[in-house]
């Protein structure tokens, strides 16, 4: 260690009395001892080193970090779901949204909850490193003030009385004016690190008040996700139940309104076998002789109403279940159907599900029924020609145009008759 200089003594000039060859030689007492010891607590508090952080602070810190980068990236995250659902127009995918981003938050919230539990234990531990630290920094500050304090309180007369006491205050005070701005500049540091641990007492404090906040957040967001899950679970249990029984109240319409279509060209048939009866002039005629075949139109006589794509057969079964009795194709949009043979028309009305529905009566038990019309472009009871314009098809996404032929209210495979 490097000598202390001796600053100028301010004894300069001073004669001492000239001492014999024994009292030189005689060993000094108190003033020697209580000099030695002063110089010895000066040396010891100039030689304190301030101690390193400790590695555990720096495992911390390193926590601390990575705890924070996760909060950011769950906090972005989160954020950006949040605007992703309140961007969302439908109503399932915007539920998943902000499902996804109350979930986020959670993580956000977990991740805040860590960086407060790594920064309080940062807190702590350096907490405990300063009063460590502050402790071994105020021992020889204390047993130097002790020192100091005993000295001074000697009478000035008792240190000139011994032997050896003007060499030894000599001493001490060179050593004293020398340390002296080292004194002071580590009380100093004592000074500012008392005020480093008050400071870091109050860091302790707000991480803690911190980590209280975040575990209430935490403890807010993982209620709401689990209210929103049940809202959830709960509508989605509805809608489903709800889904079942439309979809069966849709199956029973759909045969209703099979039923009465078929009740309509029942209805359309009868009233013409009763117009054909009535305008007979003599008795009814006799049954065919069996083996006689039922009159059918001519090849040729019969065509399709409109022109598309075939998705749909007589006698295919549909995903509803239902069992079709026609044919049906996709269309344009507003494309225009035809009279697929000449009839009068027994029915032009729009039929829940089915569109704007027409039934031509072609005579002799046959009828036609034609559904999916945007609107009905004939009425009730007018004759009209086969290709005569019926009325155009729906508009949308594929509309779709059905056609179904009867005889005598028995549906007939339309394409043995078409040419």
């Amino acid at each position: 260690m490097a000598a202390i200089p001796h600053p100028p003594s301010p004894f300069r000039g001073y004669a001492a009395p000239s001492l014999s060859r024994w009292e030189r030689e005689k060993p000094p007492k108190a003033a020697k001892g209580e000099g030695r010891r002063v110089a010895f607590c000066c040396l010891a508090f100039l030689t304190l080193a301030v101690p390193a952080e400790s590695q555990p602070v720096v495992d911390q810190r390193q926590r601390l970090v990575a705890a924070k980068r996760d909060a950011v990236i769950a906090t972005r995250r989160a954020e950006a779901l949040a605007r992703d659902a309140a961007a969302e127009r439908n109503a399932a995918d915007k539920a998943r949204a902000e499902e996804a981003a109350l979930a986020a938050r959670v993580r956000a919230a977990e991740a805040n909850l860590a960086a407060a539990r790594a920064r309080q234990a940062i807190v702590t531990r350096l907490l405990a490193d300063q009063q460590t630290t502050l402790a071994t920094q105020q021992a020889p500050v204390a047993r130097l003030l002790a020192a100091l304090t005993a000295l001074a309180r000697r009478p000035a007369v008792v240190a000139i009385a011994q032997p050896g006491s003007i060499d030894d205050l000599v001493h001490v005070r060179a050593v004293l004016g020398g340390a002296l701005p080292l004194v002071q500049q580590r009380t100093d540091g004592v000074r500012r690190q008392i005020a480093r641990t008050r400071g870091l007492e109050r860091d302790a404090a707000v991480a803690a008040a911190a980590l209280r906040r975040g575990r209430a957040q935490l403890e807010t967001d993982r209620v709401a996700l689990a209210t929103l899950e049940a809202a959830h679970r709960r509508r989605a249990s509805a809608l489903g139940r709800h889904a079942m029984s439309e979809e069966d109240r849709a199956l029973a319409l759909g045969e209703r309104a099979r039923d009465l279509v078929e009740s309509l060209g029942d209805d359309a048939v009868a009233q013409a076998t009763a117009a054909d009866l009535a305008a007979l002039p003599g008795p009814l005629p006799r049954p065919l002789a069996p083996g006689t075949r039922v009159p059918v139109p001519a090849a040729g006589a019969y065509r399709l109403p409109v022109r598309g794509r075939l998705v749909t057969g007589t006698g295919e079964i549909s995903d509803a279940g239902v069992r079709s009795r026609g044919l049906t194709f996709v269309v344009a949009a507003g494309a225009p159907v035809v009279a697929p043979a000449g009839g009068v028309v027994r029915y032009a009305k729009a039929y829940r599900g089915y569109g704007t529905i027409v039934i031509l009566d072609h005579g002799d038990g046959w009828t036609s029924l034609v559904t999916g019309l945007a609107a009905a472009g004939v009425r009730p009871g007018e004759r009209i020609a086969a290709g005569a314009p019926l009325g155009r098809a729906a508009g949308g996404e594929e509309p779709r145009i059905t056609v179904e032929l009867r005889r005598r209210g028995r549906p007939v495979d339309i394409a043995a008759l078409l040419g």
